[in-house]
């Protein structure tokens, strides 16, 4: 999932290729496509073309993290074979020649020996070991296929074991060594960022909140509506109002739960003036209900800049991480967004993909085009 890097030697002059022309494509991206994804460093579009440089002689994957080129250096090949038949050598940091499916099966592998001894030290040269790599190769290969490196995805597998044990009312100290923390004092020291609350407090799962409810019928499906004192909570699509309560007592499994449309009028509301298909509503309280954000460090930066994206537009996900600081961690967005529990108010259909696709919605592609659709005719200024 992640970009490789390695270290590249240029022995070519800067004019040697001025004259090279790429061969005919066949790739239905066309040139400024192409060019988007090397600037994006897009690593979906890997293995579809490879892009090569006139003043240096090399070609490389679209996600190579060596130094873009100009726009006028760079031409375009399906295949590596076209490259090295127009004289261009391979980088040698992202390796375009590299078989990627075993790449795919090393880093594999090595997942699954941290999954399966995390109650082990694991030293990156341990892992390297198993593999029968170097770990400064094992570390950049692992990096460039899962945007984490191997310490990063045992803690993120750490993190995870935990919380489906605290979430199943396991007691924080057996949780803890269940999930292979060695000890009490690393368990906390990373919790606050990773959890976004202690372990006791994530356990609670709601304990001593009253959150009220409301339904809300609607041309895009059935609508459940649910706050805390502090503001909105929950806010999602269904197709029953038993399936939504489920979902709801799911996810605050230990707090007090009633029904209140009355006590959730204001909100309901405004999430009518916005459903509206009126292109004369100017009525964008949407926008200003408190919100009561309950995840990650990382999810609540994702979430916060979500609400800052205006009705009518969209940013890719490339984009909302480079806004909040992370721009390598792109994946890790869409992950954000695809866990959002307050649809519409933290406005997750407004990110799209780098070439302006959809990407995913939890509550189905149809609602996000509708959604987009209306933003774009209510609220977008010509």
């Amino acid at each position: 999932m992640l970009r490789a890097s390695f270290e590249e030697r240029i022995s070519k002059g800067s004019d040697q290729y001025e004259e090279l022309k790429p061969v005919k494509k066949t790739n239905p991206l066309n040139d400024e496509a192409m060019w988007k994804a090397v600037v994006n460093r897009d690593e979906s579009c890997d293995g579809q073309f490879v892009y090569a440089v006139k003043t240096t002689g090399v070609y490389c994957r679209p996600s190579c993290p060596a130094k873009r080129p100009n726009r006028d250096n760079a031409i375009f090949y399906d295949t590596t074979n076209g490259a090295r038949q127009a004289g261009f050598r391979a980088c040698a940091r992202c390796r375009p020649d590299e078989d990627l499916s075993k790449a795919e099966a090393v880093v594999a592998q090595v997942r699954r020996y941290i999954e399966e001894h995390l109650d082990e030290k694991l030293t990156l040269e341990k892992l390297a070991g198993v593999v029968e790599l170097s770990p400064y190769y094992l570390q950049r290969l692992f990096k460039s296929r899962c945007e984490l490196t191997p310490r990063q995805y045992a803690d993120e597998c750490r993190l995870s074991a935990l919380k489906k044990r605290l979430s199943a009312g396991t007691q924080v100290t057996e949780a803890m060594y269940d999930a292979g923390y060695g000890s009490s004092s690393r368990l906390y020291e990373r919790s606050a960022q990773q959890l976004g609350m202690t372990p006791g407090s994530y356990k609670k799962k709601g304990a001593g909140e009253q959150i009220n409810f409301a339904f809300l019928g609607s041309d895009l499906g059935l609508i459940v509506l649910a706050a805390t004192e502090k503001g909105l909570c929950f806010l999602q699509f269904g197709d029953s109002e038993e399936e939504l309560i489920e979902a709801l007592t799911r996810e605050f499994s230990n707090a007090t739960i009633s029904k209140d449309t009355k006590a959730l009028s204001a909100w309901l509301d405004a999430l009518r003036h916005y459903l509206s298909k009126s292109t004369t509503s100017n009525d964008e309280t949407i926008e200003a209900i408190d919100v009561d954000l309950n995840g990650t460090l990382f999810q609540q930066a994702v979430w916060r800049y979500l609400r800052q994206i205006a009705p009518g537009q969209t940013k890719t996900y490339s984009e909302v991480a480079e806004a909040i600081g992370y721009p390598k961690a792109v994946r890790a967005v869409a992950n954000a967004c695809a866990s959002n529990r307050i649809a519409i108010a933290v406005p997750c259909h407004r990110v799209v993909r780098n070439d302006g696709s959809l990407g995913g919605y939890r509550w189905g592609l149809q609602r996000k085009q509708e959604l987009l659709n209306r933003e774009k005719q209510k609220y977008q200024r010509t």
